[in-house]
């Protein structure tokens, strides 16, 4: 009787340890643009081409103004610190503090000496064009230089390093930003990417897949500011977490098990 009450717990055991075996997932969709050997190098030269983002109120700006004398112009640089969220690929999301000049709700930034110049609705080059225009009322060939402080995207999911990243540059790809996130993990759903970017105030949604070239025709390629990519799980995620319960469950019964044996034998 003892014997047979043995077998029955552990075949139990052993079926649970079967369904945790069976329910791992093969998958073979790693490597990233499978089709690249076979594309039509003409398709790659129609890939989606970068545009330049616009000044928007609430971005930070970096303006530097250089004179031919050193005292002016360190006046008219003279920029407040501003908080900005954001990561490196080694560090959590946090505050920072970065400095430049806030774009107001006017579309407008004040510069010492000049006064407000409205930089709304420009690219970074227009708006070093109009700044550098009005500081030759004032001095003698400036030189301008003008940047976003605060061009952000978001990456979540399944990625090694998920976060916030502040970039010094405003051409920044999905591809970059993965790799600032330390790539996705061996759970990360490639062929779904999903990208949310709010335009206008109206949020837009696409879908890549990084294990095909036709990613490079997206107009999703290049990220705009305040982009967030989120990567999905894939079936082996889900899987091993399955596999996971599975094996508690699959000890707690060996732990009953022996606790009956135990018992059996006293009997």
């Amino acid at each position: 009787m003892n014997k047979i009450k043995f077998t029955s717990i552990n075949g139990i055991t052993l079926l649970l340890f079967v369904l945790g075996f069976s329910s791992c997932v093969s998958n073979k969709n790693i490597a990233y643009f499978q089709d690249i050997q076979t594309v039509n190098q003409a398709k790659l030269e129609n890939a989606a081409t970068f545009t330049e983002p616009v000044i928007q109120p609430d971005d930070i700006l970096s303006i530097n103004i250089f004179t031919l004398n050193r005292e002016s112009g360190a006046i008219i640089n003279q920029a407040a610190s501003n908080t900005v969220l954001g990561g490196g690929a080694t560090t959590a999301v946090a505050a920072q503090q970065v400095t430049g000049f806030l774009v107001d709700r006017n579309g407008e930034v004040e510069l010492s000496l000049i006064g407000k110049v409205k930089v709304a609705g420009l690219t970074t080059f227009e708006a070093r064009e109009l700044i550098r225009e009005k500081a030759s009322d004032v001095y003698k060939v400036p030189n301008v230089q003008l940047r976003f402080v605060n061009f952000k995207v978001s990456v979540l999911g399944e990625v090694n390093a998920p976060s916030a990243y502040t970039l010094p540059n405003e051409k920044v790809s999905i591809l970059d930003a993965l790799s600032l996130a330390g790539d996705l993990t061996i759970y990360g759903k490639r062929e779904n990417v999903l990208v949310v970017r709010d335009n206008n105030g109206k949020k837009e949604f696409a879908r890549l897949n990084l294990n095909s070239s036709d990613i490079f025709n997206s107009p999703f390629y290049y990220l705009k500011q305040n982009d967030v990519v989120y990567v999905e799980p894939n079936k082996r995620k889900v899987s091993a977490s399955n596999s996971a319960q599975i094996q508690t469950i699959g000890v707690i019964a060996s732990v009953i098990s022996v606790i009956v044996l135990a018992i059996s034998s006293f009997k």
